[in-house]
């Protein structure tokens, strides 16, 4: 029986990208990873079908996703399920905030390994998730400002308590946690040897620099966006053109007026300065 290491990460801020490399290192093939098969290696924690088959065990006639509180009581049960998947170590992919839910905690402590926390300036999330949800760009930075937030409960999803952007990255990163390793998805583009060897040394690899290397390339956004136009995405929100679109860092200036750069700023100064998104803030990201 293993623990659970967590990819976790606020939406659109390179989870999906963390896992794909994730897979391409461990597999080390010449070609890359298919994007449709990355709960290989990689559980997702809010399937509903995880939380209704603990149900199940635990004798309950039916299971009603809508019920967030439910959801809270059984999820400890659902993390010590992914513990029983593999005698190694199971990454889980989340988007959960690291907070109570009910008066539950989100994340398991003693089913718990570590964790590794991906960040992204709130302003390309705000694009990027607003595409996802089908929805504006004012109402996302509106969502995403919004303290509980929670995600609504669907046929295949259950609820997800995430809170504002700002208390997701703070409860992360200021997480109790046996190891933690925070990297900025900024970081990922401008630095990805650094930043990619960084995350495999965190999690006691020692890849050779060709292997290293392969992995970040098939990983890269242009062959996982050429996947999904090939193959689709299971994993994107029908209400989107596509999952990946454009991937860049810095992308948010072609796309905000001065009143929506000013809203974001105003809602997550501090988290946005501690971690450089302000012009001579100071980074702890690492």
């Amino acid at each position: 029986m293993g623990k659970l290491i967590w990819l976790a990460s606020y939406p659109k801020s390179g989870n999906t990208w963390l896992r794909a490399f994730l897979h391409n290192l461990l597999r080390n093939a010449d070609c890359s990873f298919d994007i449709n098969s990355l709960t290989s290696f990689c559980i997702i924690d809010s399937l509903v079908h995880h939380y209704a088959h603990v149900a199940a065990q635990a004798g309950q006639a039916s299971f009603a996703p809508s019920d967030a509180a439910a959801v809270a009581r059984l999820r400890p049960a659902v993390h010590r399920l992914f513990t029983h998947a593999s005698p190694d170590n199971r990454f889980v992919k989340t988007h959960l905030a690291f907070a109570p839910d009910h008066g539950v905690p989100t994340i398991t402590p003693d089913a718990t390994a570590g964790a590794i926390y991906v960040l992204r300036d709130p302003r390309d999330v705000a694009v990027s998730y607003a595409h996802h949800l089908g929805a504006s760009l004012d109402a996302t930075i509106a969502l995403m400002a919004r303290p509980g937030c929670r995600t609504p409960p669907t046929a295949a999803w259950v609820s997800e308590l995430m809170g504002s952007w700002s208390e997701h990255v703070t409860s992360w990163t200021g997480a109790p946690l046996p190891r933690l390793h925070v990297v900025r998805y900024e970081d990922m583009h401008a630095q990805p040897i650094k930043t990619f060897g960084a995350i495999a040394a965190f999690l006691n690899l020692a890849p050779p620099r060709e292997r290293l290397e392969r992995a970040i390339r098939l990983s890269s956004f242009k062959v996982l966006r050429e996947q999904e136009k090939r193959h689709g995405f299971a994993e994107k929100n029908p209400a989107a053109a596509s999952f990946f679109r454009k991937g860049r860092a810095g992308a948010w200036r072609h796309a905000f007026d001065d009143d929506q750069a000013a809203a974001v700023v105003a809602a997550h100064r501090a988290v946005m300065e501690r971690f450089g998104y302000l012009p001579g803030a100071q980074r702890h990201a690492g």
